[in-house]
């Protein structure tokens, strides 16, 4: 049953910083007032019930005297002047009652029987009724009965207006408790936005810098991370770049050579690794640079258009490239990219499928989706994410003849994020492969 218990409290306790800081800084403003609240009506309790004893015992003890002093026939006239309103004068023996007393009844007899004096027995009773209330019978000088007949009321009533102070008061702790939460949790929030949609190569807003010391610090070190970020990718590119340079020059003068050189038997070859190397080199830098996509502003293009033209292009060399139900309209997009990104796509289809069809269509929401399909042998469940990653090759294509460099899909995904899309892979009804680009519409 401790364990039950101990599971539903943890369900109930808040699961965001947020509500815990929230329930944490409400619950001990609250407990606190309330404290303080308790205190002070203690204190004010005992105060008055102090002011009213005395007042009660002088007030009798005064009552008496006069009573005692005055004839008997003038006493009847002074009842009314020297009652109160929560007791009163009989001239007579009152009404019969029970001596028991509970603690209360107890302190006011007592105030009471010093009021009256040491040298006059008092008796004491609980007289039974709707309305509960006391009788103090006494014997004046003369032999007089009288009886002091009181009705106990409350020490101290509370006012009108209390309750709707105590609500505005846990108003007030409830709006400052929030407040206060919001201003402690608002840079953490924004600092896993910044670092969820963190990409240096975006032109982004930079996080503020400005308020308390604490938050201003990491909001500074946070841009210049992303700075540095962008730094090193920068200088990735550029080191890529050299060594593209550097190795092209080379590599052309190896095939000038080996061109121009006497037939030899390896001579084809030789040719094919040196094709193979500079393959490499070139993609290698492209990929590097589609790191940094953003480069190219974007442009309004027509959407079925572009498809049609690049699928022409294809068709112009023999190749098998097809288009169906192309729409889309009108897209703003980066056009060198997202025809390096079809491109890719395509030449994957004819590399292993022989064919390709392209198909484009435009959802409710301005969403664009281009879909290019081949008729190849697909891709096993498993590695259709892998495929993606860069150098990443299926072990069955690892020939010099479709082998690839592993980079082509790895720089279409990631000039899809450049351009606020995604590229996904699936497996072809029928046998095949797909390759969808959803493309989301810009917001800025």
């Amino acid at each position: 049953m401790t364990a039950v218990a101990d599971k539903s409290v943890f369900r109930l306790w808040p699961r965001t910083l947020r509500a815990r800081l929230f329930v944490i800084l409400l619950a001990g403003l609250t407990i606190a007032h309330v404290m303080s609240f308790s205190v002070l009506f203690f204190e004010r309790y005992t105060a008055a019930r102090s002011v009213m004893f005395n007042t009660l015992e002088n007030d009798i003890a005064t009552s008496i005297a006069v009573l005692d002093r005055l004839p008997v026939g003038e006493r009847s006239a002074l009842l009314d002047r020297l009652g109160r309103d929560n007791y009163s004068f009989i001239l007579g023996p009152g009404v019969p009652g029970s001596p028991s007393l509970d603690p209360a009844a107890e302190e006011l007899a007592s105030k009471i029987q010093r009021a009256t004096g040491l040298d006059r027995p008092v008796r004491v009773e609980t007289i039974p009724g709707t309305r509960r209330h006391l009788q103090a019978h006494l014997t004046l000088s003369d032999g007089s009965p009288l009886t002091i007949d009181v009705y106990p009321k409350g020490i101290m009533p509370l006012a009108d207006w209390l309750p709707f102070v105590l609500a505005a008061q846990l108003a007030l702790l409830l709006f400052c408790s929030w407040f206060a939460v919001r201003q402690a949790v608002r840079p953490l929030v924004n600092l896993a936005e910044a670092a969820d949609t963190l990409d240096p190569n975006r032109n982004t807003p930079r996080l503020n810098e400005t308020g308390p010391t604490e938050v201003a610090y990491a909001a500074t070190a946070f841009n210049a991370m992303r700075d540095r970020i962008a730094q090193y990718l920068e200088e990735r590119v550029q080191i890529l770049a050299a060594i593209s340079h550097d190795l092209q020059t080379p590599i052309t003068r190896m095939k000038l050579r080996t061109e121009m050189a006497d037939d030899f038997a390896d001579r084809e070859k030789l040719m094919q690794d040196l094709g193979q190397i500079e393959s490499l080199v070139k993609e290698g830098v492209a990929y590097a640079r589609s790191a940094h996509g953003n480069v190219e502003k974007p442009t309004r293009v027509d959407l079925s258009s572009f498809i049609e033209s690049l699928a022409y292009d294809y068709q112009d060399t023999g190749k098998r490239v097809t288009t169906s139900d192309v729409g889309g309209g009108t897209i703003t997009t980066r056009p060198q990219a997202l025809r390096r990104i079809l491109t890719n796509l395509v030449d994957n289809a004819l590399k292993f499928g022989g064919s390709a069809e392209i198909e484009a269509r435009r959802l409710a929401d301005d969403t664009v989706v281009i879909v290019v399909a081949d008729r190849g042998p697909g891709i096993p469940d498993d590695q259709l994410e892998a495929v993606l990653k860069p150098f990443f090759r299926l072990e069955d294509s690892r020939n010099r003849e479709t082998g690839g460099t592993g980079l082509g899909l790895a720089i279409a995904q990631q000039l899809a994020a450049s351009i606020n899309g995604t590229l996904t892979l699936r497996n072809r009804d029928g046998g095949g492969l797909v390759g969808e680009l959803v493309i989301l519409p810009r917001r800025d």
